[in-house]
Order: structure tokens, then C-alpha cells, then sequence
């Protein structure tokens, strides 16, 4: 038997039209375009992971941003998101610069995966629970490849709950019972990775001061310093 690869499961992310809502609403804002964007072609599909196929650490964001990862095609890039993520991996040495622009800026994480708990941009940053559910196999399977992981990263309760369901997939085991908070830890099993996470880097949550920067840093150096 063939192991499946990280370049096959993007080939089959990326042409996936399995959630009718999402199809509409991610081809609907390609077309639609942010008026600073009107000259350039969106994207407009399902956006796949990203990052170092040997990494420790795997970090799930809900899903990609409407003019950010639906327009350049790489997740958390091209949006206020990204910005405070990437510039938070590169300080704690997780990626070799500190902006994520656009899918041809040379960005590279060193020892570390970036993607999403469903692959279109939802209608109002709000994809469903059946959504979710209809692209989690994308991620059991994506998790499956990822075979060096010590930590999973979840960005906001809808992406804890989305690792939740894909970990006990994968490893046949009961979904753990601990809640989501910013520092939730989450034993996963003997030998498997841990479980973290963390408020998502949305605006609504940076520019109030829900998350800041030093908070976001510290859980990532508490992360690797777990290992």
C-alpha cells in the first residue's frame, strides 16, 4: 500500500465543494473582492496547511479569513490574524520572519504546521458544526502525516473542539473531558502529544487586550519548553 502524502491530501483539499454554503460564500468574496484587494485574483478555494512536515508543534486556526487566506491561498497570511501570529512564531523561532504577506514571501516555519479546522472562508468568520464535521476527516488525516508532533496548538473553543474530535479519531481513544481556556493543557495519552490552547489572534480579541502579544509568546515558549 502507497502511505498517503502531505502533496496528495492538499491536491485533495483544494478541490473539495463538499459544504454548498461555503462553496458560495468563499467563490461569492473571490468575485465580490475588499476594495484595497480589487486588483488582485482571490484564491477562492479551500486552503490547505502549511508549514515544516517534520514539526513539534501543529497550530489550528478556525478557519482562513475572508480577504486573507481566501485571497492569497496560505493559511493566517495577508490579514490582522496572521500578522500577530507569524510575528509571535518568529519571536519565539518558529518561522524565519515575522509577516506572513502573501504565498510568495518567503515565509517558512522551522519545526512547525499551520492550518485550520475547515477549509473555506465561512459566511461571518462562522462555519457550522456540521462543517467542522464534514472536514474533519481532512484533518485526522493531515494530523496522521504529521508523525513528529508533540503539541497541537488550538486557536479559540471551535478549533479545541475540532482537534478534540480529530485526536480521538486518530488515535482511537475518548475525546478529552478538559474544557477550553488560553493555557488549557490536555493530556492526549501516553506517548502522544499534548493538547494547547490558546484565544484565537483575531482583532476582537488582540485590540481589546483579551490576548496580547507577551501572552501569546509565553504559551509558545511554555510549549516548547513541555518538550
Amino acid at each position: 500500500m502507497v502511505r498517503e502524502t502531505l502533496e496528495q491530501l492538499r491536491s485533495e483539499i483544494i478541490v473539495c465543494r463538499k459544504c454548498p454554503r461555503l462553496v458560495r460564500c468563499r467563490e461569492r468574496l473571490a468575485q465580490e473582492k475588499k476594495r484595497e484587494f480589487a486588483q488582485e485574483t482571490y484564491w477562492g478555494r479551500p486552503v490547505p496547511g502549511f508549514g515544516d512536515p517534520t514539526a513539534r508543534l501543529v497550530v489550528v486556526g478556525l478557519a482562513p479569513a475572508p480577504h486573507g487566506g481566501n485571497r492569497t491561498g496560505r493559511v493566517f497570511t495577508g490579514d490582522r490574524s496572521a500578522a500577530f501570529l507569524v510575528h509571535a512564531l518568529h519571536a519565539t523561532g518558529f518561522a524565519n520572519q515575522p509577516s506572513s504577506r502573501n504565498a510568495h514571501d518567503g515565509l517558512r516555519y522551522r519545526d512547525a504546521w499551520v492550518t485550520a479546522a475547515v477549509r473555506c472562508a465561512p459566511p461571518d468568520n462562522r462555519p457550522s458544526p456540521l462543517e467542522r464535521d464534514t472536514c474533519l476527516p481532512y484533518l485526522v488525516r493531515e494530523f496522521a502525516l504529521l508523525s513528529n508532533v508533540r503539541s497541537y496548538l488550538a486557536l479559540g473553543g471551535f478549533a479545541w473542539e475540532a482537534v478534540r474530535r480529530a485526536t480521538a479519531e486518530l488515535y482511537a481513544t475518548p475525546r478529552t473531558a478538559i474544557p477550553f481556556g488560553h493555557g488549557a493543557c490536555a493530556p492526549l495519552g501516553p506517548g502522544r502529544p499534548m493538547l494547547w490552547g490558546a484565544y484565537h489572534p483575531s482583532p476582537l480579541n488582540t485590540n481589546t487586550g483579551k490576548l496580547t502579544a507577551p501572552m501569546f509568546t509565553g504559551l509558545l515558549e511554555q510549549i516548547r519548553a513541555s518538550w
